[in-house]
């Protein structure tokens, strides 16, 4: 993933952040982080993701996912 870095000092680009929560803000974080990205892209491909699978994105990213069990 290439960073766009033309915009980075426009304050305008970033207004949005002054009304975030920190949920917000941990999200805009980790979306940008390529392990992360990796870690959704194999979630994400798979036709039925196993149960490991899902609570070990929980485990390491800090994730919840609604609806699904934890047992």
């Amino acid at each position: 993933m290439s960073l766009d870095t033309s915009r980075w000092r426009s304050q305008s680009t970033y207004d949005y952040v002054d009304t975030l929560t920190a949920p917000d803000i941990g999200w805009e974080w980790l979306r940008r982080n390529e392990d992360y990205q990796s870690s959704y892209a194999a979630f994400s491909q798979a036709e039925h993701p196993a149960p490991a699978l899902a609570e070990g994105a929980a485990r390491k990213w800090g994730l919840r996912f609604p609806g699904r069990s934890s047992a």
